[in-house]
């Protein structure tokens, strides 16, 4: 099993809840969140900020801005990843910074707590 974990702009939310569906995948999570990229922060100004500088924090503008964004996570079998990955990918790329990211993670057990179902069975 893995855990397939993407961040994704909060308007491309209902796409991927659709394409998702449509490969298949009918369980997961999706929360609020916040973030931006690397982009072109300096980090020596981002740093005096975080001190609490309040002339760094002003040089940041929006540079240093937190965006909100949806964080999308989906536990499945290894032979569905692929295809998670790449819809997650086709419905969110624009090819603009700010398209997200996708992290596939190993899952080592999961349980349904109502069962007591371990392993795939109890993500099926």
């Amino acid at each position: 099993m893995k855990e397939v974990i993407a961040i994704v702009r909060i308007n491309m939310m209902n796409q991927t809840k659709q394409a998702l569906t449509d490969c298949g995948i009918d369980a997961f999570f999706a929360h609020e969140a916040h973030g931006r990229g690397k982009g072109f922060v300096n980090p020596h100004v981002l740093e005096g900020a975080e001190q609490g500088y309040e002339e760094a924090a002003s040089l940041l503008g929006e540079k240093g801005k937190l965006y909100p964004k949806r964080l999308v996570t989906v536990v499945v079998e290894d032979k569905q990843v692929a295809c998670v990955v790449q819809t997650i990918i086709n419905i969110n790329q624009t090819g603009m910074p700010g398209d997200g990211k996708v992290f596939v993670l190993p899952i080592s057990d999961a349980v349904r707590v109502r069962t007591g179902e371990v392993g795939v069975k109890s993500i099926l």
